[in-house]
């Protein structure tokens, strides 16, 4: 079934309200759920909403905890999120740091105890919006093992890269550090599709496509095999330094994957080129990239950030894709 974008972030915002969101972080908070559906982001959009309103339920997330600067440095600055809703805060820091670019050029904000921030692609198309390049990522709790390990010690931590154009057809990578995240094995098996590739192990330890399996077994496969493994690490321990926070290993004591450290970067091209330089440069990448040879026969190759804009413009006209099952949970709710 499909559902008119304005009608499911009614419903967003009619339950936030009810879970004691003042009206603008009701309207923000939905935007980023439906605009995450909107872009194909399904597994952090519609399919995440109802276990989110679990955690405010719990208690587990406040909408009334805000982030807050604790200390700064210049262009580098360190908040901590009191635990609180996790996109909110994590979209204040990301506009923080594009203020601190406006001054410095770069700024950073590192972002201590915060909770989930949903879909990192959120905060690279908010700052690639505003004409800033964007880098950031967020550690997880430990659901990834280690390259050559059997039980799960690092996170997937989502990572996400922004370079911004006029047009607003941004290059955006948002990916998990896992060959697939947690949120696209869900909506595999929820489609009752198989991986394009491997993505994990199974119970007798052999790489598998089936999305169940991998659930169950939590070996998820880190992408590029060692160097995905690799590059978690690091990211984990960048975040945890420069926000003063959680690394992965004490996340995994708590009860939920909450506390999270997260680091937002933004660089301001204009200190430097006009934005006519920076959309040629980055409009010759694209174009250069699209002109690939496909590998089949009437496919196309794409640029980061490009399907989404498809998609974008394919659901607005016709409707976001909705399992009926988890819309009917949400007008539940």
């Amino acid at each position: 079934m499909r559902i008119p974008y304005d009608e499911l972030k009614a419903e967003f915002r009619r339950v936030l309200l009810s879970r004691g969101f003042d009206e603008g972080d009701a309207e923000a908070a939905a935007s980023i759920f439906a605009d995450n559906s909107l872009d194909g982001v399904y597994s952090h959009g519609t399919n995440r909403f109802p276990r989110v309103v679990e955690y405010l339920d719990s208690g587990l997330m406040d909408p009334h905890r805000k982030a807050g600067c604790v200390s700064s440095f210049m262009a580098f600055e360190r908040w901590d999120g009191h635990r609180g809703f996790g996109p909110l805060n994590a979209r204040i820091a990301m506009d923080r740091a594009c203020a601190l670019a406006d001054r410095f050029g770069i700024g950073i904000v590192a972002l201590g105890n915060n909770n989930h921030w949903m879909r990192g692609g959120t905060y690279g198309w908010q700052a690639a919006d505003k004409g800033y390049i964007a880098i950031c990522w967020s550690n997880t709790m430990p659901n990834m093992p280690a390259w050559g390990a059997m039980d799960s010690r690092i996170g997937n931590n989502p990572f996400v890269i922004a370079v911004p154009r006029s047009d607003g057809h941004h290059i955006v990578v948002d990916c998990a550090l896992s060959q697939f995240s947690y949120g696209k094995l869900e909506e595999a098996r929820l489609a009752g599709r198989m991986l394009p590739v491997d993505g994990g192990y199974d119970s007798e330890g052999r790489l598998t496509r089936d999305p169940a399996e991998i659930e169950k077994t939590g070996r998820v496969l880190p992408m590029g095999y060692w160097k995905g493994s690799g590059l978690s690490i690091a990211l984990d321990a960048v975040a945890a330094v420069l926000a003063d926070g959680n690394p992965v290993e004490r996340i995994g004591t708590f009860d939920k994957e909450e506390g999270l450290s997260q680091v937002m970067i933004a660089v301001a091209p204009g200190k430097m080129d006009d934005a006519a330089l920076t959309d040629s440069i980055v409009s010759s990448i694209a174009d250069y990239v699209n002109g690939s040879v496909p590998a089949a026969e009437g496919g196309k190759v794409y640029y980061p950030g490009q399907r989404s804009w498809e998609t974008r413009r394919d659901n607005l006209e016709h409707g976001i894709p909705v399992v009926e099952e988890i819309w009917e949970r949400i007008k539940a709710l």
